[in-house]
């Protein structure tokens, strides 16, 4: 990870807009700049940029942030009495290196992210703040050669967690247990395949007419019966890089409106995975999906975007959807995953991940999508 190359190219941004120091709060922005992601809950961990990089972090991740923060200090607050330092909270910090920037002066933040009290704070100080999030997202949009190797490991992880879910489908199994089939092969295959990595996992798997059509809903114990409509849904991410795959599944024969539902699902993700490339909008990728859905007379369920940036963070920007007009470049990329939701009739969607070649894309999930394959 050239964490140096990133820091230069954030350092060059704030130089042409007069930026005298920065602080960034997102854990995905603060990965992709330094290589150092932790749980952040109720205690603080910050990024900040001046002349020299620092992260703030409390006592129990010094000894963490110091193996992988790739950063020049690490500046550390303490909760308990016997510290070897005085400052106990990431506030302290923050006003002493506030300091250091001349008054007055521009102060980049993740707009988005900064907690409202130190947001707060550096305007109560007399300093400007200024966004500098949406450039770091920006920064992100193109992946680099190890960030697409990460994405394609990744990938292989997902098509394997897959497979082993939707093999354990049958009536009478619980939603939880279709997920911990596939989580069982995904934690085997990482502990012999991948020495020393992490990885982190979402999955959901909910069934039936009711439940299938909404579409982020957790699984439960609920157990599958004849005629569900199921949407298996997985992200995977390795040493912080992350793939999807989704695939909905019929136990037992579909009537008329699930078959003509299901196809026009997968016609819709299809038709954005040929049409995709560099040079087009994001917007005309959601609308090459959407006429789909239109022809078929069901485009008034089709309620949500056609598909997301995918990398570090489960979605992230750029975004396929009708209203972003940002034109895709070569190596950005995306999971592709346009999908309807029938009240009585089940929820329907197909996610792949792509990676934007010079001409098209190129897909690293790699699961049968096909009606007939996919009827249990």
């Amino acid at each position: 990870m050239d964490t140096k190359m990133r820091i230069n190219r954030l350092k060059e941004y704030m130089r042409e807009q007069s930026i005298s120091a920065a602080f960034v709060f997102h854990p995905d922005h603060q990965f992709y700049i330094t290589g150092f992601k932790a749980l952040i809950y109720s205690r603080p961990i910050v990024f900040h940029l001046h002349e020299k990089t620092a992260m703030i972090v409390p006592g129990l991740e010094e000894t963490h942030a110091k193996e992988h923060a790739k950063v020049d200090d690490v500046l550390v607050y303490y909760e308990h009495p016997n510290a070897a330092k005085t400052e106990t909270t990431h506030m302290q910090y923050i006003k002493q290196l506030l300091e250091k920037s001349p008054a007055s002066s521009k102060v980049g933040v993740d707009i988005s992210f900064i907690p409202g009290e130190i947001l707060q704070l550096i305007q109560e100080l007399g300093y400007q703040a200024v966004d500098i999030g949406q450039y770091i997202y920006k920064m992100r949009f193109v992946k680099d050669e190890e960030e697409i190797h990460m994405l394609e490991q990744a990938g292989k992880l997902v098509n394997l967690a897959v497979s082993r879910s939707l093999e354990k489908i049958c009536i009478g199994t619980t939603e939880m247990e279709i997920d911990a089939a596939g989580n069982a092969a995904l934690f085997e295959a990482t502990a012999t395949q991948y020495p020393d990595a992490v990885i982190d996992v979402v999955v959901m798997s909910p069934s039936g007419l009711k439940r299938s059509i909404m579409p982020h809903v957790f699984s439960n114990t609920r157990r599958i019966e004849a005629g569900d409509v199921i949407i298996h849904s997985r992200q995977v991410g390795l040493n912080g890089y992350r793939a999807e795959l989704e695939r909905t599944v019929i136990v037992g024969k579909p009537n008329l409106e699930q078959k003509r539902a299901f196809q026009a699902a997968i016609d819709a993700q299809q038709r954005a995975i040929d049409f995709i490339k560099p040079g087009v909008k994001l917007s005309e990728v959601d609308g090459a999906a959407r006429q789909v859905f239109e022809k078929a007379g069901l485009d008034q369920y089709a309620i949500h975007r056609t598909g997301h940036g995918i990398g570090v963070s489960a979605h992230e920007q750029p975004f396929l959807r009708y209203d972003h007009h940002d034109v895709i470049e070569e190596g950005m990329a995306f999971s592709i995953e346009p999908g309807i939701y029938i009240p009585g009739v089940g929820g329907f969607r197909h996610s792949d991940t792509v990676l934007i070649t010079a001409d098209g894309c190129r897909l690293i999930t790699d699961y049968p999508s096909d009606m007939e394959l996919l009827l249990y």
